[in-house]
Formats: structure tokens, C-alpha cells, sequence
């Protein structure tokens, strides 16, 4: 049987940046072990495959793939989902700001589809779960070994290294500066003697010293275990970094805002726009969006 597919750009306004996605509107028919063969062959960080809703407030099921596992919840995907089913008509945009439901692993993901003129121009997900914490990390200095640094250029203290889930874990390591981050590489051995079981495994290093003006933070994410070198842009931990970042401030009401780059040391420069509410000092809800392009359609034969 043919399937149709569309691949995206995603946190990104141009062509060629931004992380890839491929996306099949109408997977029905597929079994687990097709898609994840199908997301094999692609070798994109994730692969989506898009099902009818299961429940009567859900507007798509979503099963999201990388190359080596099945996802309960992935940023990118969900968003650059959204935009590619708003661009090609397959969910209605009668207005400005279209509200969605995506049904995934980790529950209802809150989508809007923000568009002029009846096509979108960005999208944005609000994180199924509020941040969940976990501060059982290895040392700086095993840390520091890992990325084929030194210990001087981690942060500590206040900033130290932490795992956090908003639906996916990640290990988020603060380096000194964007110097440290350009510099770092993941020694795949130590990573696997140090972070392999742990239940934050995908590591997430960040600096506040971006490049570009207007953006808050620079970042880049490494994952192993699911079978992705380095990731261009990284929802799922853009949720959990601002859990990470939103309890750090002492703000008690009112909303963070953040723009993080990621990418650009692999060449994939993308933007994320995060943000997180707060009330009487504890988040209540995180977003995080970004732009989209559309690159390619085709079809694939499945026998």
C-alpha cells in the first residue's frame, strides 16, 4: 500500500535549517514495527505517523518515532505536525489561532496553530506535564570528561546540573560560555558508563551567552540512547528547560520568556520560543513554538 509523507523544516523560518521531520497524514494501516522501520529509513530525529483521535476531545493521534524507539512526547515533532496538517488541509483553519488536541504517549498536548490568510506561519505546543526534578547527576568532573571538558567550565552551585521531565528526561548541564559549548564533545564510552540507565540519559548543555541579538540562550542536545548524535532543535527539553530556569527565578507572578538557539554548531541553525507561567512561585503551564517550512512530498510503498 502507498503512503503519502511530508517532510518539514521545524523552528525555523528558511529552508535547510531548523530540525527535520517527516510526517505521514494518514498512517492507518501501519503497524508499531513499519514505522519504526520507516523511521529507520528516514534517520530524521523523529518520524511522525498520524492516526485518528482515540478520544472525543482529541483532534489527531500522534505516534512519534526516532531511528531507534518510540516516543511518549517529542517538541519538534508535535509542533512541526501541527503546521504540516494545517498547510495541507488536513485539519481546518478558520481563524488566526486554531486550538487542537494531539493525543500522545504522555496524555492531551495542547496545540495552537497561529496563521494569516488561511496558512500557518508558526505553531505551539503547552507541555502535557508540569516539570518533574531529579538531582542524582555524576559529578562535575565526570560530567566535565564526558564532554571533553574541564571542570572549570561547568557551572555549579545554584546551577548545577540537574535532570527534569516535562514528559521526557534530560540531564541539563550550564557551561560558562559559549566558547565551552562550541567546544564540547560527547565521549560516547563515558556516556555509557555514567548515564546510560539513568533516568535523565539525554544530555542538554546550555550557556547564557547566545550569538544572535534577541536570543536569551545557547544550547545543544545530545541523545545516545534514542539514537541521535547531536539534535538540532529540541522540544521536549525546551519544556523541561524552563522548568529548570523557572525555578530558579524568583519571580512570584507573571510569565518568562525565553528565545534559545540550537543547532548551529551542526549547521541547523532554529529558534525556539519558550515560555513559562508562573503563580504564587510554581509554574502552572509551559509553551514552547516556533516557525516551520514545508520542504518535500512523496510517497512510500509498504508491503
Amino acid at each position: 500500500m502507498r503512503y503519502q509523507f511530508y517532510t518539514a523544516d521545524v523552528f525555523t523560518d528558511r529552508p535547510f535549517g531548523g530540525n527535520q521531520l517527516a510526517v505521514f497524514p494518514q498512517a492507518e494501516g501501519l503497524t508499531s514495527q513499519q514505522m519504526q522501520q520507516i523511521a529507520q529509513e528516514f534517520n530524521l530525529s523523529e518520524t511522525v505517523f498520524v492516526l485518528p483521535p482515540q478520544t472525543p476531545t482529541g483532534t489527531r493521534h500522534l505516534k512519534i518515532f526516532t531511528p531507534n524507539t518510540e516516543l511518549p512526547f517529542a517538541g519538534h515533532p508535535t509542533v512541526g505536525t501541527a503546521y504540516v496538517l494545517g498547510t495541507i488541509g488536513e485539519i481546518n483553519l478558520e481563524r488566526d489561532v486554531t486550538p487542537i488536541i494531539f493525543e500522545e504517549g504522555v496524555g492531551a498536548v495542547p496545540v495552537k496553530i497561529f496563521a494569516t490568510d488561511g496558512k500557518p506561519t508558526h505553531t505551539e505546543l503547552t507541555a502535557a506535564k508540569l516539570p518533574e526534578f531529579s538531582s542524582q547527576t555524576p559529578s562535575l568532573a565526570d560530567l566535565a570528561a564526558m564532554l571533553s571538558l574541564e571542570s572549570k567550565d561547568l557551572r555549579a552551585g545554584e546551577y548545577a546540573p540537574q535532570g527534569v521531565s516535562c514528559g521526557m528526561a534530560f540531564l541539563f548541564i550550564p557551561l560558562i560560555n559559549r566558547a565551552a559549548l562550541q567546544k564540547a564533545r560527547l565521549d560516547r564510552q563515558l556516556w555509557e558508563n555514567l548515564l546510560a540507565d539513568a533516568w535523565a540519559n539525554n544530555i542538554y548543555i546550555f550557556c547564557d551567552e547566545p550569538e544572535l541579538a534577541g536570543s536569551n540562550l545557547r544550547t545543544r542536545m545530545f541523545a545516545p540512547a534514542l539514537g541521535i548524535a547531536e539534535d538540532p532543535a529540541t522540544g521536549a527539553a525546551a519544556t523541561a528547560l524552563a522548568g529548570y530556569l523557572g525555578t530558579r527565578d524568583g519571580m512570584e507572578e507573571g510569565t518568562l520568556r525565553w528565545i534559545v538557539e540550537q543547532g548551529f554548531e551542526i549547521n541547523r541553525p532554529s529558534l525556539l520560543r519558550v515560555e513559562a507561567d508562573k503563580k504564587q512561585g510554581k509554574i502552572r503551564e509551559i509553551r514552547v513554538g516556533g516557525a516551520s517550512v514545508m520542504m518535500s512530498e512523496g510517497w512510500m510503498e509498504i508491503t
